[in-house]
């Protein structure tokens, strides 16, 4: 009886692990794929997607930061991600072209009307 109870709180202690690690995961791959569908958007050649990639997933957390603090005001987190912007663009500019660049602007557009959006639950 000893020896059942054991096995099952090690399969349920196993389960609960992988569940964990599978949910972690699937946050890492769901920010890495934004990055991805912004490369794939822009048409980023191999050469872009080195130099560009680096820069966008070292901002794109602290966008989403950002995004999700609602202790700050709208007017504060367009402020933020402009300043954020700002930062990077001429690290950008340098890599993509102006078709790109504007592509980009584009998007970084939508991110500031998706972080000020109020959403009713």
């Amino acid at each position: 009886m000893k020896n059942r109870i054991y096995l099952l709180t090690a399969a349920l202690c196993s389960a609960t692990f992988v569940l964990l690690a599978s949910t972690s995961n699937a946050q890492k791959a769901g920010g890495i794929s934004k990055v991805e569908a912004i490369s794939q958007q822009l048409d980023l050649t191999p050469q872009q997607k080195l130099k560009f990639l680096p820069i966008l997933r070292e901002e794109a957390p602290k966008v989403e930061a950002i995004k999700n603090n609602n202790s700050l005001s709208k007017i504060q987190k367009v402020q933020q991600i402009r300043a954020i912007h700002q930062q990077t663009d001429p690290q950008v500019k340098a890599i993509l072209s102006q078709e790109q660049y504007q592509k980009l602007k584009a998007i970084r557009q939508q991110t500031i009307r998706e972080a000020t959006q109020t959403y009713v639950r």
